[in-house]
Parts: structure tokens; C-alpha cells; sequence
């Protein structure tokens, strides 16, 4: 994926998907490589968005506060309505909705683009997959 290009007042969402029990050090290292590939920078994330059954996991919790963000969650029915380009019926089987990083990213950006496709944790096994929104407002993206 080509580098974005952004204004200096960016409004990243992260969506986060994630198995229970996943650590924090492998979300947050997830993340910071997808925006470093991206050429992106976390001090642009405003909000972090998963499906609501993942807003009390320990890991996303923290990433959200480790970011000075938002956390924001979605029903898995909300999520479903969502169009995103990397569907999956392993996903959709275990939480009702096809996509949870990519669906809630756009969700919380309520019609802003996707930057970043869902990416998975390069650990094996990987507890975790991650995809980055941007909000258009005033401009952002040029």
C-alpha cells in the first residue's frame, strides 16, 4: 500500500481484533510496525475501536490508554453492515460479524478511509489483527 499522504492534523482510528487473552506488547507491536510501514505516526491515533465484546480485554484497554485515545465498541451486528475489503467466515463464525479490525475502524470514522488493511501479528500463533481509518474532516487527506 502506498504511503499516505496526510495532513499534519491527522485522525487515525486504530480497529483492533483480537483473541482473548492476547498480550499488550503484541497489539502495540503490531500497530507500531503497520504505521511505521505506513509511514504514519501513532501520535495521530484518536480513538480505538473493536467489536464490544472485546472492550474489556486487558490489552485493548490499554492500548487505548497507552495512546491517550478514545476506546470505542460495537455491537457485532453493527460491525456486519459494515462493507470492508477483507471479510472472513472464520471471523464471522466465532463473532457474528466478518470483520472486527477493519469493520470498526471505518465504523468509528463514519465514512472516512481506510489506510491500512487488516494486518495480522506476525507472532505465531497470532492473537491479534489490527487496520487503520482516517476521519475526512477539513481535508485530511490530500
Amino acid at each position: 500500500m502506498a504511503s499516505p499522504v496526510l495532513s499534519g492534523n491527522a485522525r487515525l482510528v486504530v480497529g483492533v481484533g483480537a483473541s482473548r487473552g492476547v498480550a499488550y506488547a503484541e497489539i502495540d507491536e503490531t500497530l507500531r510496525a503497520a504505521l511505521a510501514d505506513a509511514g504514519l505516526s501513532a501520535a495521530e491515533v484518536v480513538t480505538v475501536a473493536t467489536v464490544a465484546t472485546k472492550r474489556d480485554e486487558p490489552a485493548v484497554r490499554a492500548l487505548a490508554e497507552g495512546l491517550g485515545a478514545e476506546l470505542l465498541d460495537y455491537a457485532a451486528e453493527v460491525l456486519a453492515a459494515v462493507a470492508v475489503p477483507h471479510p472472513s467466515p472464520t471471523v464471522a463464525a466465532a463473532v457474528g460479524t466478518p470483520s472486527v479490525a477493519e469493520a470498526a475502524a471505518l465504523a468509528a470514522t463514519r465514512g472516512g478511509e481506510l489506510l491500512i488493511a487488516k494486518t495480522r501479528s506476525r507472532r505465531r500463533p497470532s492473537m491479534c489483527t489490527i487496520a487503520v481509518a482516517c476521519h475526512r474532516v477539513g481535508g485530511n487527506r490530500t
